[in-house]
């Protein structure tokens, strides 16, 4: 084999190692099952759209039927998950095609989408526009072009199949997302918030926070059964690099189910449960961040790895934010960074 040949395959051997997707920043390391999968063939069922989101709303009514728009990146581990295992159970499938038309919308992609407005734009600047901030990230919508639901980043089957059965059933005309979560699972009388001395402490009065403190604030909500819970308090904030980014930050922890009161870092007296409702917070855990002025800066509210964490926290602390608006570009040069000072980036560990 001849030099040019050898170094040809070599960089292709090696800029295949990598990928990027919202919900991730992916080198070498990954889990089995979950190797860089590049373009993953979408199911056939997934609609053919020109891309005309007014016209593919009125057609999925026509069809009584509603619309999801799926947003995705090639070499998303996570987009492979949700293709093959949430698609790829036949209950979900047949339930998605039941009550929906699905039109997979690639984020960095050029073609051409006439918007809600008729506003000719491209894929890249149409998801920009709705700040997809994680891949994938799903828009369901009512037949008036209003979105219902927003999931952003991975569910898994039974939490995903629950949103397409609220959707798809029309339920949001009786109850919130919230409530309809609880009637199917209520909370348990037993389980545990992992509360630390470290947090911030009740009385919870976070607008008067924002006038003592020069952190940003971190909020999480959680519940006290709460598998994904445990994980990030037992494993993923024990870290090391959590630690230290986690020092950066005031933090309360809140059960999103409480009827405890809580003054707002905008200074609204309510109660912790009417908050989570107003906030429209639909997981557990979710972490919402806010600036040193008490205003929302960003969120993280779907199963996310160590990796996502602690890069979602320095992209606050940092103030980051600020100067690069999509999340995607700043965590693809965090984990090149890392990589560079020798450190292994593993976005499932």
């Amino acid at each position: 084999m001849d030099y040019v040949k050898f170094v040809l395959i070599l960089l292709f051997a090696i800029l295949s190692t990598y990928s990027i997707c919202g919900h991730c920043a992916e080198g070498q390391s990954l889990e089995a099952g979950m190797v860089n999968p590049g373009y993953e063939q979408k199911p056939d069922w997934f609609k053919d759209s020109f891309l005309d989101i007014r016209e593919d709303i009125a057609e999925a009514g026509a069809q009584e039927k509603r619309l999801i728009l799926y947003f995705y990146q090639d070499g998303c581990p996570y987009c492979k998950k949700l293709l093959e295992d949430n698609f790829g159970q036949r209950v979900i499938s047949n339930k998605t095609r039941q009550y929906f038309d699905l039109i997979a919308i690639n984020m960095w992609g050029d073609r051409e989408v006439v918007d809600f407005k008729g506003n000719e734009t491209t894929e890249k600047q149409f998801a920009k526009g709705l700040k997809v901030m994680f891949t994938p990230t799903l828009l369901m919508f009512n037949e008036m072009g209003g979105v219902v639901l927003r999931i952003n980043g991975y569910y898994p089957p039974h939490k995903f199949l629950t949103a397409l059965e609220y959707v798809g059933g029309k339920r949001e005309l009786k109850t919130d997302y919230q409530d309809y979560l609880t009637s199917l699972a209520p909370q348990p009388a037993t389980g545990k918030l992992h509360v630390s001395e470290q947090f911030l402490q009740p009385p919870y009065r976070l607008a008067d926070r924002v006038m003592r403190s020069a952190k940003p604030l971190l909020v999480l909500f959680e519940q006290k059964r709460c598998a994904a819970c445990d994980e990030l308090h037992l494993d993923i904030l024990q870290r090391k690099e959590s630690l230290a980014l986690l020092e950066g930050f005031d933090i309360v922890l809140l059960d999103r189910w409480s009827k405890d009161p809580i003054q707002t870092p905008d200074a609204q007296e309510t109660g912790i449960v009417e908050w989570a409702k107003t906030l429209d917070v639909k997981y557990a855990p979710s972490l919402i961040f806010f600036d040193r002025q008490g205003a929302e800066v960003f969120r993280t509210e779907a199963y996310l790895k160590a990796f996502h964490i602690q890069s979602v926290m320095d992209y606050v602390a940092s103030q980051a934010y600020l100067k690069e608006p999509e999340f995607q570009r700043f965590i693809e040069r965090r984990a090149n960074e890392l990589r560079a000072r020798g450190v292994k980036v593993n976005i499932l560990d």
